[in-house]
């Protein structure tokens, strides 16, 4: 399974949702939801076996936060559609409209191309570098040759979805994040990663069978 960094670079057992100024708060611009919004859908998640932070939004530039934004193409309803340049993930909806994700995408060389389909969905996955992310980094991969269980600190996140094109698994994954900061940013090993909050959001909107365009 491809991976994007390691459980121990875990930034911060809590990121504290920060107070957001009643000016700022107020207002709502560009079409996207107002910060009060923002908070409570990034707020932490009950429920789950282990915790699930809230995010400081803060620190993410708000383009990337969830929201939902108008959308044209030749993807049908139900698609998703990945743009890696744009650091972008949309959920095509009827009426040309698309639920839109900041995404963290693979380095220069490692992000998968093309048409694949989610064909297993995991809950709080398991987390095993490939051999080629131990041959080139042994030091930092070698100990985690044997797989780590889902939890709090795996680099996987609470989701992910796995990207098959037909019967091959491509190691490619669409998951969350121990490092919320990388989101619009260009740093792991392949995958494509969500804010934790945003990957719980999708997984429950996406069946087995999704199609997933990555561009």
């Amino acid at each position: 399974m491809s991976s994007d960094s390691l459980p121990a670079a875990k930034i911060s057992r809590r990121l504290l949702v920060l107070g957001t100024p009643l000016l700022l708060a107020a207002c709502q611009t560009d079409g996207r939801a107002p910060l009060t919004t923002q908070v409570s859908m990034y707020g932490p998640v009950p429920g789950e076996p282990f915790e699930v932070d809230a995010v400081n939004v803060t620190e993410i530039d708000p383009k990337y936060l969830r929201q939902e934004v108008p959308f044209s193409g030749k993807y049908p309803p139900g698609t998703i559609v990945v743009n890696v340049e744009e650091r972008f993930l949309y959920l095509v909806q009827p009426g040309g409209k698309a639920i839109r994700y900041g995404v963290g995408v693979g380095k220069q060389g490692y992000s998968y191309r093309g048409w694949a389909t989610i064909k297993r969905k995991e809950k709080w996955p398991s987390w095993t570098p490939t051999a080629n992310m131990i041959r080139l980094q042994p030091e930092r991969y070698g100990p985690y040759a044997g797989g780590m269980p889902g939890g709090d600190t795996n680099p996987l996140g609470p989701r992910a979805l796995y990207l098959y094109d037909g019967d091959r698994d491509t190691m490619f994954r669409l998951h969350g994040t121990i490092e919320p900061w990388s989101i619009g940013e260009q740093v792991s090993s392949g995958c494509i990663r969500l804010l934790n909050q945003d990957i719980i959001d999708l997984y429950e909107r996406v069946p087995l069978g999704t199609r997933v365009y990555v561009m």
